[in-house]
């Protein structure tokens, strides 16, 4: 049995940041089996270009507190160009904390010529796909059959939820 995960954080307007995970048997994310949260008081500034110095350390302490996955779903980027500059993804693969890290961000980066896009549902609009430790092609596939008819699949939706507080 495998462990798959997709993460996220928030910032909420009054400061710190609030981590999330889902975790699932199988990488279509059909059951799942773990959600955990994780709140950080300090949070380093914004800062254009360094995304990973804000979102890094929350992910760290979040998946510190979870058994070893074996797959890693993060919002954004592995890697922000063709060139290999890294993204948050990039970050947390070279930072150990999954052997397979799959970016999936909603929106389109203009230099992220090498992004796979994949629509789902009936939405036209795609989601970008990048990946570290896995193909590109093969990471696409999987974001493709992960479960849900909707744009974004249901372990993403769930886990962006649990990120801004809800449950």
């Amino acid at each position: 049995m495998g462990r798959f995960g997709a993460v996220d954080v928030q910032y909420p307007a009054d400061g710190g940041a609030r981590a999330a995970v889902v975790v699932a048997p199988t990488a279509e994310f059909g059951e799942l089996i773990e959600e955990r949260t994780h709140w950080l008081d300090d949070v380093a500034e914004y800062r254009p270009g360094a995304f990973y110095e804000r979102e890094l350390p929350s992910l760290r302490a979040l998946l510190a507190e979870v058994d070893p996955l074996d797959l890693l779903i993060v919002d954004g980027y592995v890697d922000l160009d063709p060139a290999g500059r890294a993204g948050l993804g990039a970050h947390v693969h070279t930072a150990g904390l999954a052997p397979v890290v799959i970016g999936v961000a909603k929106t389109a980066f203009y230099a992220a010529t090498h992004a796979v896009p994949v629509t789902r549902g009936r939405s036209v609009r795609p989601l970008w796909v990048t990946a570290a430790g896995l193909s590109v092609v093969e990471a696409a596939e999987l974001v493709r059959n992960m479960a849900g008819d909707a744009r974004l699949p249901d372990a993403l939706r769930r886990v962006d939820r649990l990120a801004r507080g809800a449950t």
